[in-house]
């Protein structure tokens, strides 16, 4: 649906600041670095806690956007054909929009929220539902204040049912997302702990989240949560009291009457069948999961289908075809230097759009290649459907489309239009495996987006680099999450430098700093040159600082501009002369000073061979910085201060002779959190944005950045007295089921944690270790695990078991864990 721009202001309560032409609107657009359609986007400049979007209304027109909704006044003058509309709250207005346009549909609508599953539910009633509906759903996990509007704004008279999640973390917000969504039938999944800082108790959380269903026609829930409970009794209340009359409650409930009473949970090798007692009658299903969520999202599920009006008997041979949901991108390494980019759980429009955005950041490649399925069900009519694939591959510069699908080779000549250079169509995915030898892919970044059924995972075992079964997974989702974390601690002036040296901690240099560089850090940190070479020749163009540059390197870091860190009268003075002979004049470079860490840096009695030096025009000093020895530590505050003290009188007699400005810092991730005076000109961030609280600060929410998995290669059935592993120092004290998992030592697994001291994450519980840690396996006990099987997977530290709980068991500290882990070890980054 196209909106003018003239009706928009009426909408949105806005004013013109300038108008320029009354422009046809499409698309919604709040990041820069988003942009597909700029004749069409119009841009909400919303203000965060560190950028603000009305700093982006320049660029983005000289890109071609002409439509701009704004909270400040703007200089028109340098946008002259642009439409400027003024309100006061620009998200306020973002919201407007979305629910002005949601009113004039009245199809069926399904909200979710709760604290887990909100995603899966919508997921999978989208695999349940999508033959009968034409469905638009939350993109991902799209549920915020500006993730809901966005959703709801593609709706358009093609959709014939509406699946949209809703999250909140604090009082008052569900009720503006209430009237974006307007849900017809409700789900509340659960209740938990998770995102509760916003409110007083769990009751008022509850309270909250129920009032997105505050106009429902139905609503679904489990019965055995007391809160929920409570709560739905309430909600229920007020709708006798206000008139509104009712609406019909589907419940279910594993230990009470309901209108779903499951009566039986049986799990058997891989599935698990629920039976319940529905109007009278026993019915049942059979879902291919046997974890606790899964059932319970499952059944959120089949309740929604049995209050829809299908037959039971449909609803069992549906569910047990529900798929797993792959609610991330995955990137990993493939053939012939190829980065892999998998998304081919979903071909719609929306997120084809999040992949291909994603696929844009990546600068390690020039060469970009798409292979893209048909997109089904999406109730557009084809030809235009198509022309808009064809339109938003063109604008993100890919180089080649591998189209496959009967609908693909069907439109093949609307792409034939678009300013694509190479274009291969096939029916089939194996008609596309027979030539998948001939169609050489080397050195390019290769998105894979599929729909479901077309079963691109065959692709993707074709593309992918061959190596052995433990997997780093690093999300880049929790990377920003922390980075985001430490920002709201910082002055708005106070600038961010990232530190990626030792292989960003174990991570992975390159896409750690992609990531970093797309959520705009000011500087990076490098160990040695070579890492910095690495990072250029990937495409990364933030300015970053050598710490330890010698004169081996000093060609390399002119050519890459690389801007080293310069500690000692040697290393300046030995650097200076190389400039000179190279006629170089004014070279950025960085100035350590040295204040009580006693390892690197200009020490006070130095400083007159520095400022000597400086007094000349060889080098720009781009930074002074210092380092501090134990920020983390209360007992060493008054070193900390002293610290700072001296830091500051030898920056004093610097800017004696460096007149111009330059950047101060000495706080690193503990003293970020600890010392917020010691912020000055700019911060460096380190094991903080992996997931560590090296201060202990309580002040943040990290997540942890890095799971390290493995696989269970063997299980074995062994007698009281036998012994695992070498040394025979795993005695089996009962007959226990052993299992072996392929890790060693050889990948990082420290040796130390052998014979019981360290522990691994298996089927929600920890197996300890049993006997040595061989180079390339080790053995744990699972004989209280129940339901484990050889190929299951096991989290050796990560999401359910912290880095740091390992380290201690190995008496070391999450740094040596993270950096540790050997190159052999396949890193795969995901980002949901």
């Amino acid at each position: 649906m196209k909106y003018h721009i003239e009706d928009i202001v009426s909408i949105v309560k806005g004013k013109f600041q300038q108008q320029h032409a009354n422009a046809s609107i499409e698309q919604l657009l709040i990041d820069s670095r988003k942009l597909i359609f700029p004749a069409s986007s119009l841009f909400f400049a919303i203000k965060g806690p560190r950028r603000d979007g009305h700093s982006f209304i320049v660029p983005l027109y000289e890109k071609g956007v002409r439509n701009f909704v704004v909270s400040d006044p703007v200089d028109v003058a340098g946008i002259p054909d642009a439409n400027v509309i003024e309100v006061k709250d620009v998200l306020q207005a973002l919201q407007l929009l979305a629910t002005h346009h949601r009113k004039l549909f009245s199809i069926p609508v399904i909200g979710i929220t709760g604290s887990n599953g909100k995603t899966i539910v919508k997921e999978w009633l989208n695999q349940l539902l999508d033959d009968r509906y034409s469905i638009i759903r939350s993109p991902r996990s799209y549920n915020s204040q500006i993730g809901v509007p966005l959703s709801v704004w593609p709706m358009n008279e093609s959709h014939e049912l509406g699946i949209f999640e809703a999250g909140i973390s604090q009082s008052g917000e569900m009720d503006k997302l209430q009237k974006i969504i307007l849900p017809t039938i409700g789900i509340f999944t659960n209740i938990g702990e998770a995102h509760s800082e916003g409110f007083l108790n769990l009751r008022q959380k509850v309270n909250e989240k129920l009032r997105l269903f505050t106009h429902v026609k139905a609503l679904v829930y489990c019965k055995d949560a007391p809160e929920i409970n409570e709560g739905v009794a309430a909600l229920w209340q007020q709708f006798n009291k206000g008139g509104k009359g009712s609406f019909e409650i589907f419940n279910w409930s594993t230990v009470t009457e309901a209108t779903l009473q499951v009566l039986t949970i049986f799990k058997d090798n891989g599935t698990t069948l629920i039976t319940a007692l529905y109007k009278e009658q026993t019915i049942s299903v059979t879902i291919p999961f046997t974890d606790d969520a899964s059932v319970e999202n499952a059944i959120h599920c089949w309740c929604v289908l049995l209050q829809l009006g299908l037959p039971p008997a449909a609803i069992a041979e549906r569910m047990l075809q529900l798929g797993p949901v792959a609610m991330r991108l995955e990137m990993k390494k493939g053939v012939n230097n190829c980065s892999i980019i998998n998304d081919s759980y979903s071909a719609d429009l929306s997120s084809f759009n999040i992949a291909l955005d994603f696929l844009a950041q990546q600068r390690q490649h020039a060469r970009r290649t798409v292979i893209l399925s048909d997109i089904l069900q999406s109730g557009r009519n084809e030809k235009e459907l198509y022309k808009e694939v064809a339109q938003a591959l063109s604008q993100r510069g890919v180089s080649r489309l591998i189209g496959i699908g009967d609908k693909m080779v069907l439109h093949q000549g609307i792409f034939r239009l678009a300013s694509i250079p190479e274009l291969l169509f096939y029916p089939s995915v194996e008609a596309f495996k027979l030539e998948f030898h001939q169609l050489n892919f080397r050195d390019e970044a290769i998105l894979l987006k599929g729909a479901r059924v077309f079963e691109f995972e065959q692709i993707d075992r074709l593309l992918e680099q061959k190596v052995h079964q433990t997997v780093l997974e690093i999300d880049l989702n929790a990377l920003a999450h922390n980075l985001k974390q430490y920002q709201q601690l910082l002055q708005p002036s106070t600038k961010l430098m990232a530190m990626v040296k030792a292989f960003s901690y174990g991570s992975g240099s390159y896409e750690i700093a992609n990531a970093l560089q797309f959520h705009k850090v000011d500087y990076l940190a490098v160990a040695y040159a070579d890492e910095g070479v690495e990072l250029r020749r990937g495409g990364i163009n933030l300015p970053i600082m050598v710490m330890n540059a010698d004169e081996s390197t000093f060609d390399v870091l002119v050519q890459y501009n690389l801007e080293p860190d310069l500690y000692s009268p040697g290393l300046l003075l030995s650097f200076e002369a190389f400039l000179k002979k190279e006629g170089i004049r004014q070279f950025p470079v960085h100035i350590e000073l040295e204040t009580g860490m006693n390892r690197l840096g200009f020490a006070p009695a130095e400083l007159p061979v520095l400022l000597e030096v400086l007094k000349g025009d060889t080098f720009t000093v781009k930074s002074v910085f210092s380092h501090l020895a134990a920020s983390e530590d209360a007992q060493h505050d008054a070193f900390t201060r002293q610290q700072a003290a001296i830091f500051h009188s030898m920056v004093g007699k610097l800017q004696q002779i460096v007149t111009y400005p330059f950047l101060r810092h000495i706080a690193n991730t503990a003293g970020i959190a600890r010392h917020p005076d010691l912020q000055l000109d700019m911060v460096r961030l380190g094991i903080g944005l992996y997931g560590i609280d090296s201060a202990n600060s309580h002040k943040l929410e990290l997540k942890e950045v890095s799971t390290l998995v493995a696989t269970i290669a063997q299980i074995k059935h062994l007698k009281e007295g036998e012994t695992v592993s070498y040394g025979r120092r795993g005695v089996v004290g009962r007959n226990s089921t052993i299992a072996t998992v392929r890790i060693g030592y050889a990948d990082g697994y420290p040796r130390n944690l052998s014979n019981g001291v360290g522990k691994m994450w298996v089927q929600g519980m920890l197996a300890p270790v049993m006997g040595t840690v061989c180079m390339d396996m080790v053995m744990i006990d699972i004989t209280d695990i129940p339901h484990v099987q050889e190929g299951d997977e096991v989290v050796l530290f990560g999401r359910e078991l912290p880095v740091s709980q390992v380290a201690h068991w190995a008496q070391t500290i999450p740094y040596e864990m993270l950096t540790g882990i050997s190159q052999r070890v396949k890193r795969v980054y995901f980002e949901e």
